[in-house]
């Protein structure tokens, strides 16, 4: 039965409702889900949001997948991805988690910024644009936006005549960061207002403040790159860096944890790896040789086995030796004299004796003479009995000898090496076996810094193949997505290809190499981004990556700063519905010359200049209706009628069509 589609304009959005006969309806199980107003609606009912153009029919809703809130995402068959209406290609820009990220800069509040004395913009949520003159002061609100993001200030940008400026941001629907907030210490609002404030004084110093609370800048840097993803009009340059491209691919694949993963891991080898270097420096010294010669060292002063004292009485008993022949000549001498030969005096006191011995028989008085002698002749004895033993002691044959004196050499060579007595020796030696005992428990430890270097490595490996096979599956969808991104930015038979390839050593991001290469026209290899000399077609592609990354991108503010530069046509055009569909999910603000981006946006400011009295003053204001007109006439050159057309044209395109055609 064929089905018959209508569109429905439902409350500003784009409501799909696909409508069979009544027996289709029995017959088919309705899966209700539940949204959050309560509402409860089939399959065949859901609301799809897309971009506020000429949006094409599906061929067939493959599937609808629902979260915890019951809110739908789409899973859409278009065919070839495209469709043709009257005669031109219309590229499909369908936003699938049609869910906005709720997070929003409601006011910005500026003083004395430049050119601006005194502003307060209320921004629009989705998609605004920003127009004006060229130098009317747009960029200023860029320098603005960049004071609230953390970036350093420029005493330059304070307005002459003021002692500072202030630059204040209201954001609405912060809950988000309420976590954040409460780690840094800084009070959350209850209604999940978040108030950004920064103070530049006119020397360049300032203070900046969060819900009231004083923070640094790298808090606030912090919270930026957490809240506003900013695109100046040379950003685009950032593509032809590799890692750039890695980066992009890897927010794609929702790669960011695990490549924190690889990052912690490649650093926690990498401390592993130089704390085990720095300990064995330690341990082994410069040369490698500290524990060998301290183990000589203790081999050496433990085999001396010195003894204090011991040297001292070597050296007498070397220097004795010394004198040793001409003792035993004179001790030989003595004892001849004393008792050996026919006169020797020992013979000859004994005939005294006998002398004495009958001289005491005849004189009475000669009494004691005898034992006189008796004691001389015993002196004399115990003199030869001395000499003997004294002259065995000295008497040292020649082993004795050369034992002697290497004994001495030993001891005396050791106490020269340590210090100069025995006594430095030992104390050197207990030095050197502490030391030894220490080196011996630093093995364990060098062992434990080899395991942990190991550890480290081996799960850094594991984490980097697991990478490597994630890029290498995203890699083909990533380039499939942005391809057909592109083909509606003008680009209408390019194709984009992911290169992976294995880096010489893998290091903090993985182990292999990305290379985005291009073939903007059919029969053109792909030639690396870098080789792409217009910066027209390197923005668009830049642009085209964008939009694929905000469908997961979870910063929700999104400034575009003349993003759109070198374009025009069917392309400004497409370059407008890129922007149009971002605003469905972030805030977007973009800074524009082009007519159609800014009659494509949700809210249209514009920026104007003027002198008065001298002083220049910076305008911004909301232009809607016949001040859009004008403002939207102004950029498409005059303000004739035919400008006139053709800006009535533009706003209304920002509008859906009262009639599409479905087939």
């Amino acid at each position: 039965m064929a089905a018959r589609r209508a569109w429905e304009r439902k409350s500003g959005e784009v409501s799909m409702t696909m409508l069979r006969g009544p027996s289709s309806i029995q017959t088919e199980e309705r899966k209700r889900r539940s949204r959050g107003s309560g509402e409860v609606q089939t399959r065949q009912e859901q609301v799809r949001r897309g971009t506020p153009w000429e949006v094409p029919v599906p061929r067939k809703v493959r599937r609808i997948d629902f979260d915890s809130e019951g809110r739908g995402q789409w899973r859409l068959s278009f065919g070839d991805g495209e469709r043709r209406n009257k005669g031109k290609i219309f590229p499909i820009f369908v936003n699938s988690s049609a869910m906005y990220l709720g997070v929003m800069l409601r006011r910005l509040r500026i003083q004395n910024l430049a050119v601006v004395e005194e502003l307060s913009w209320e921004l629009g949520k989705g998609f605004n644009a920003l127009t004006g003159e060229t130098g009317a002061g747009k960029s200023i609100l860029v320098d603005a936006f960049l004071l609230l993001l953390g970036e350093r200030a420029d005493r330059g940008l304070v307005r002459t005549g003021a002692e500072g400026c202030v630059v204040e941001g209201e954001l609405g629907g912060a809950e988000r960061f309420r976590g954040w907030l409460e780690e840094k210490g800084i009070e959350a609002d209850g209604e999940g207002t978040l108030i950004i404030k920064r103070q530049v004084g006119i020397t360049g110093s300032g203070r900046q403040f969060l819900n009231g609370s004083a923070v640094t800048l790298g808090v606030l840097k912090e919270l930026g790159d957490r809240l506003v993803d900013l695109h100046g009009p040379h950003d685009h340059q950032t593509l032809l860096s590799p890692a750039a491209q890695r980066g992009a691919l890897d927010g794609f694949a929702g790669l960011e944890k695990l490549v924190g993963e690889v990052r912690q891991g490649w650093r926690q080898r990498k401390e592993a790896e130089e704390a085990l270097e720095v300990f064995r420096a330690k341990v082994a010294g410069a040369d490698g040789a500290t524990r060998e010669l301290i183990d000589h060292q203790v081999k050496e002063l433990e085999e001396a086995k010195l003894v204090v004292g011991e040297d001292e009485q070597l050296e007498r008993d070397h220097a004795a030796a010394g004198h040793g022949r001409r003792i035993l000549e004179l001790a030989g001498e003595v004892s001849g004299l004393l008792e050996s030969g026919d006169e020797n005096v020992l013979e000859k006191l004994g005939k005294v004796q006998r002398g004495l011995v009958e001289w005491e028989r005849l004189d009475e008085a000669a009494v004691g003479l005898r034992e006189k002698n008796e004691m001389v002749v015993e002196t004399l004895r115990e003199l030869v009995r001395e000499g003997e033993r004294r002259a065995e002691e000295v008497g040292l044959d020649g082993e004795r000898l050369a034992a002697l004196e290497a004994r001495l050499n030993c001891v005396l060579g050791v106490r020269k090496k340590y210090g100069g007595s025995v006594e430095s020796a030992l104390a050197k030696l207990a030095e050197l076996k502490k030391r030894q005992g220490e080196l011996a428990q630093a093995e364990g430890t060098v062992a434990e810094l080899v395991a942990r270097v190991k550890k480290a490595t081996e799960m850094y490996q594991v984490l980097v193949g697991k990478l490597g096979k994630e890029r290498g599956k995203a890699a083909p969808l990533f380039a499939k997505e942005v391809t057909a991104q592109l083909r509606g930015l003008g680009f209408q038979q390019s194709r984009l290809e992911v290169v992976l390839e294995k880096a010489e050593s893998a290091g903090a991001e993985g182990g292999e190499t990305v290379e985005m290469m291009f073939a903007p026209n059919p029969g053109e290899p792909p030639r690396p981004l870098r080789a792409i000399a217009s910066s027209g077609e390197l923005a668009r592609v830049m642009l085209g990556i964008k939009t694929v990354l905000a469908e997961r991108d979870e910063v929700p503010i999104l400034i575009f700063d003349e993003v759109d530069a070198n374009v025009g046509g069917e392309t400004a055009k497409a370059v407008a519905m890129r922007l149009a569909g971002l605003g469905k999910t972030h805030q977007v603000l973009c800074l524009t010359h082009l007519p159609a981006v800014a009659g494509a946006a949700d809210a249209h400011f514009c920026v104007t200049k003027t002198v008065e009295k001298g002083r220049t003053f910076a305008r911004l204001e909301r232009v809607e209706g016949e001040s859009r007109e004008k403002e939207l006439s102004r950029m498409l050159g005059g303000e004739g009628k035919a400008a006139r057309a053709m800006a009535r044209e533009l706003m209304e395109r920002g509008k859906l069509p009262s009639k599409l055609k479905t087939a």
